[in-house]
């Protein structure tokens, strides 16, 4: 039997990457599966990939007033939610010189506020042996080169784990969350091919095992925080990094 059979999985930043490929082991492993994007087209083109039985939402994250609207529209297509895995993100990194105000919240909104009541949205939905999982960052347990803003919003997230595991858990609501090291995704392809390569290069100096993720190795650790394989893990985070932060780099 397949490990997600009978479970019902939404995603929320699902057209692209880490989201896009959890939702493809999701499906592999007999799940029903529900995507959130903010681009019609990034929708239309993950609907394309991963098959016509993917629900798919226009949602932004930063926006309490869609997180109810996807309540309600999840309320009407499904029984229950089994599985909610919280990947939409801003991955603005700056200079403190440069944060202003407004672009703080912004990150906030999208990486911490959106997340939280979205949770607390589809309270109601949620079944006894479901699953929250949290996709932060080691940016929130390291720091590096303009990661004070985005780190910030990701230990924030991650502590929900925590938190929100003691609050729900007697709803029967697991929460945990990942922490990705260096991904290729297509995150870095908009400064250019040159850009991005060099990015590679200096990411990939700093992982203990000399190269990056793959969106495939998140997506495995998040099948098994969604599986009943991890009914006694709560309120953990697990750290798929290749030891980035806790070995040594030579």
């Amino acid at each position: 039997m397949a490990r997600l059979e009978g479970k019902h999985a939404l995603i929320t930043g699902g057209t692209s990457g880490i989201g896009l490929e959890t939702a493809r082991q999701f499906l592999a492993e007999g799940a029903e599966v529900a995507i959130t994007g903010r681009s019609l087209d990034g929708l239309d083109r993950a609907k394309s990939d991963l098959g016509s039985g993917v629900l798919t939402f226009r949602s932004d994250a930063s926006d309490i007033d869609d997180q109810e609207r996807l309540a309600g529209e999840l309320k009407r297509a499904w029984p229950a939610i089994d599985i909610l895995m919280c990947n939409a993100a801003s991955a603005a990194q700056l200079p403190i010189e440069d944060w202003t105000p407004e672009r703080f919240d912004a990150l906030i909104a999208t990486n911490l506020k959106g997340p939280f009541f979205l949770i607390k949205s589809l309270l109601s939905l949620f079944s006894r042996r479901s699953s929250i999982i949290l996709i932060g960052s080691i940016s929130a347990m390291i720091g590096h080169r303009h990661s004070g803003g985005y780190g910030a919003s990701k230990a924030g997230l991650l502590a929900l784990a925590c938190g929100l595991s003691y609050e729900l858990k007697d709803r029967g609501i697991r929460v945990n969350g990942i922490s990705p090291g260096p991904i290729v995704t297509n995150a870095l392809k908009a400064f250019g091919p040159e850009v991005e390569a060099a990015l590679h290069e200096e990411f990939r100096n700093q992982v203990p095992i000399k190269r990056l993720g793959q969106a495939v190795e998140v997506a495995k650790a998040a099948v098994y925080l969604a599986s009943d394989e991890s009914a006694f893990t709560v309120a953990q985070v697990m750290r798929v990094d290749g030891g980035l932060g806790k070995v040594a780099v030579d």
